[in-house]
């Protein structure tokens, strides 16, 4: 989905974290003592989403266990088809300024990026607005350490690896020195997160709320030093999850992107968490590029804003994943410019 009309989309904030992280004193907050926002929060019963790609149940009368707060804010629970409570809400979602999906040890919140974004019924209504990671800062350095019987990546660390911000709660229980070593950990996961300290889960919502942070062009808001090389700090990095910033001039060989990209997709698309591009391409004159994705589902179009005259064509990836090879990746890029452009590199 394009930005195009995102204005006249409801938006709709992932909320992820593990038990204990304090989404229930988050939602109790948005709920009973914020006057602010008008928010629907859905709370998800299961702690796995149930996506149902057939029909959207064609009645859009408000969900029965709906329940209206004092402050205008809304709470309902999910039982089993997020579609259907979703299709439910269309025909009042103009009341609301955001919904806050809750959704109770979901590591991977694909399913429902996938679903608001491919299914008519929800992207004409819908947009995601970001996703955000609740974490608790006294014991999320022991759930990313966690190791998993199979020798997959823990929960932890995939909540952190999608996240757009992320909520660092309880920082009253912990140390200044504790605080920094993990902030610093989080950044080498991901790098490209906001990181937001919170105490008691009083979260200051106009941060993580309606900013559309999710969206194809959320690469140019990033700080041009998140793509500098860190040497120094690579040896060091002992991740299984990481995040990966690669830039370099020139125009790119559309063809030979493309193929790039679908290659990559069908062999790491389940190790990609997130991806985000910003490109210029060989051929079409000023147009900007961006694509942003979660696993393999890819969105990609137009910037918003041309190349200005002038401008150092200069493309920028974000890659967030497991067994990430910098190297590799930015090798394989490299191969993808237009033969005039490979000397500006």
């Amino acid at each position: 989905m394009t930005d195009a009309g995102a204005d006249n989309l409801t938006p709709i904030t992932v909320i992820t974290g593990f038990l204990g992280a304090g989404k229930t004193t988050l939602v109790n907050y948005i709920l009973k003592e914020q006057n602010k926002w008008k928010i629907c929060v859905l709370e998800n019963e299961f702690g796995e989403v149930a996506i149902d790609d057939g029909l959207v149940a064609e009645s859009l009368d408000a969900p029965e266990d709906l329940i209206t707060m004092d402050n205008g804010c809304v709470c309902c629970s999910v039982r089993g088809d997020l579609v259907r409570t979703l299709g439910q809400l269309a025909a009042r979602r103009k009341d609301f300024d955001a919904i806050l999906l809750e959704t109770t040890g979901l590591a991977d919140p694909a399913p429902i990026v996938y679903t608001v974004q491919t299914n008519p019924k929800m992207s004409d209504n819908y947009r995601i607005d970001s996703i955000v990671c609740l974490a608790d800062c006294k014991h999320l350095g022991a759930h990313l350490d966690e190791k998993k019987p199979d020798g997959s990546i823990n929960e932890a660390l995939q909540q952190v690896a999608f996240a757009d911000k992320i909520l660092l709660n309880k920082i009253d229980l912990v140390s200044a020195e504790e605080k920094k070593a993990l902030e610093d950990r989080l950044r080498t996961i991901n790098k490209f997160a906001t990181v937001i300290e919170t105490e008691r889960s009083r979260a200051p919502l106009e941060k993580i709320l309606g900013l559309n942070s999710f969206n194809m062009e959320s690469i140019l808001s990033y700080d041009p030093g998140f793509f500098d090389e860190e040497e120094d700090k690579k040896i060091h990095n002992l991740e299984l999850v990481q995040s990966v910033g690669i830039k370099f001039e020139g125009s790119l060989h559309a063809q030979y992107f493309n193929m790039f990209m679908m290659d990559l997709l069908r062999e790491r698309a389940a190790d990609l968490y997130r991806t985000k591009g910003l490109l210029s391409f060989h051929g079409q004159g000023d147009t900007k590029f961006v694509f942003q994705g979660v696993h393999e589902q890819i969105n990609f179009g137009p910037a918003q804003n041309p190349w200005k005259a002038g401008e150092v064509r200069e493309n920028k990836f974000v890659f967030i994943g497991k067994n990430l090879d910098r190297e590799e990746l930015t090798k394989g890029l490299m191969e993808c410019l237009h033969k005039e452009d490979e000397k500006k590199a």
